[in-house]
């Protein structure tokens, strides 16, 4: 019997039971940045999260590959393709997926092995690639320093020869409670300031909304810019 699901399941007992065990019995590492954050965990055996799984990642898979189909676009670059879940209902004629973490991109290249329209790269080893279209999907809130925002941000859209699509919240709230690997920022703000030439062609809310009360959904939109 496993007495930590036990125990979390009884109610006043639980919730009590979850802070004592996080504070002595197994505390969390102190955080040491999104790169390191991300790293372990695919080192430990983790996934890229419940966004790109089940509905999330269906709506996700239907906006894009819409998109695609209905400008025509031939070529994809994603940063921050995680555990290749999400990828796995892509139809991207071309596409080079970028990640920060070796767990992440070793795992998409055993999946994607015998694929030949799709390569995965470190963010390390990024070397002037350019695509018609640029993806940013559940990352821009998990980029909790300003310089890693800052040049993420640059290089998304810089990288790109037509459309940037980013699916992120859009508000500036910060730290999100406890998990310090969650900042929202009101990126739009910082495009409309720093990407003259780039216009906010759809706003694409979630099919599916973050339902505070259930933790269900997400707090995640489309936003879809074109270079003017």
């Amino acid at each position: 019997m496993n007495i930590r699901k036990v125990m979390r399941k009884i109610p006043v007992v639980g919730p009590y039971f979850r802070r004592v065990y996080r504070k002595w019995v197994s505390p969390r590492k102190p955080f040491q940045g999104s790169e390191v954050y991300w790293d372990e965990r695919y080192e430990a055996g983790r996934n890229s999260g419940a966004g790109s799984y089940s509905h999330l990642a269906d709506f996700k898979a239907e906006i894009l590959n819409a998109f695609v189909l209905e400008h025509g676009v031939s070529s994809v670059i994603e940063y921050g393709c995680g555990d290749g879940n999400q990828l796995g209902l892509a139809k991207y004629p071309s596409y080079i997926g970028f990640d920060v973490s070796p767990k992440a991109i070793s795992i998409c290249a055993e999946i994607f092995s015998g694929d030949e329209t799709k390569t995965f790269k470190l963010m390390a080893e990024y070397g002037g690639e350019s695509a018609e279209l640029t993806l940013s999907l559940d990352v821009i809130y998990h980029l909790v320093e300003d310089d890693v925002f800052a040049a993420y941000m640059n290089r998304l859209f810089d990288s790109s020869t037509k459309f940037v699509a980013i699916y992120s919240s859009d508000y500036a709230d910060g730290f999100s409670g406890t998990a310090s690997h969650v900042r929202h920022r009101h990126f739009s703000q910082w495009v409309a300031a720093n990407k003259v030439g780039w216009e906010l062609i759809k706003h694409i809310p979630n099919r599916y909304p973050l339902n505070r009360d259930t933790g269900g959904g997400s707090f995640s939109d489309f936003y879809i810019y074109a270079k003017s």
